[in-house]
């Protein structure tokens, strides 16, 4: 399997990266939210990388650095890209410049390594966006000349911004190396407000929630489909099956596969990051996200289908 991985170029930075990112927050956590053991957690680490996968994906918030630390004991450093995050917020408040530098440090030690390739402002709400600047980008730029972080990124908060305030904020500045954004079938709106432009500076781009509850459950899929229906979003759909010619004969195995797919041939998303704990579900992931793109037919039935939706993620 890890000989079929395939590679891009993470915008500006040149890191050559796995087109799929083992993401290690999320619902799942590595297994972690669902009950499983750290060591079986740090099997999937390893799983990941055995798959040929390069690319992993943590944070602070996520409680899983130590984890991934443990889970590349013993692995080349340069063999993987590492990514970690830290919030704006600290503690119920703000983070001051000092804290945030203490913080990566700690980070660092738990990931058991003396830099990370990318460091992100995790999760930045358009309000804090100017104090995130102001106070914290600073301590990043600083920690890069130190050799602590080698390229700077910034992660917007899905959930509580699906229009994608921040990033559309952030992209006019030429701080940011990387950028993580929410895109799916579902909501589409970072294409022309983000990916565009992202392409025309070369920023890296990291899709997450490229597959959530609504397209991996059958009844929140059909209970968000009747939200849109009911607000005049979407119409002429079948709410039971509104998505079911994506698992048609020479289109797609499941709607995962179809939603995954989708996110990897998008134009300007680098990798599409993937978690979970079960390492079956970990290889089905990769399957997909090494298949071919789904027909163009298809591809501009869903743009057409959710053209215009910027207000929810589908999580």
């Amino acid at each position: 399997m890890g000989e079929r991985m395939e590679f891009v170029t993470l915008g500006k930075t040149g890191l050559k990266v796995t087109v799929m990112g083992l993401g290690c927050g999320g619902h799942s956590r590595l297994g972690i939210s669902q009950g499983k053991t750290e060591a079986e957690a740090v099997e999937i680490v390893r799983a990941a990388l055995d798959l040929g996968i390069n690319f992993i994906d943590t944070a602070e918030g996520y409680r899983t650095e130590q984890i991934v630390g443990f889970g590349l004991d013993g692995v080349s450093r340069e063999q993987v890209v590492l990514s970690t995050k830290a919030g704006v917020g600290w503690r119920d408040r703000q983070s001051t410049g000092p804290e945030l530098r203490e913080r990566v440090h700690a980070s660092l030690e738990r990931l058991k390594t003396d830099y990370v390739d990318v460091f992100h402002l995790h999760g930045v709400m358009i309000e804090d966006y100017s104090y995130a600047c102001e106070e914290l980008l600073p301590v990043l730029v600083d920690l890069k000349s130190e050799g602590k972080i080698r390229f700077i990124g910034i992660t917007e908060a899905f959930a509580p911004d699906p229009a994608h305030k921040t990033l559309v904020r952030a992209i006019q500045d030429d701080y940011w190396d990387v950028m993580m954004v929410g895109f799916n079938i579902l909501n589409q709106s970072a294409r022309s407000r983000i990916l565009k432009l992202t392409q025309e500076k070369g920023i890296g781009t990291l899709c997450m929630f490229a597959v959530r509850r609504a397209l991996s459950q059958r009844d929140a899929l059909r209970e968000l489909i009747q939200q849109l229906v009911d607000q005049e979003l979407i119409r002429d759909v079948d709410i039971e099956d509104a998505l079911g010619f994506l698992v048609a004969k020479d289109c797609s195995d499941s709607l995962q596969d179809a939603a995954y797919r989708f996110c990897r041939w998008e134009p300007g998303i680098d990798v599409v990051l993937s978690g979970t704990g079960n390492v079956q579900h970990l290889r089905s992931n990769v399957e997909s996200l090494l298949r071919p793109p789904l027909p163009p037919e298809i591809v501009d039935r869903l743009q057409g289908m959710f053209e215009g939706i910027d207000s929810i993620t589908g999580n």
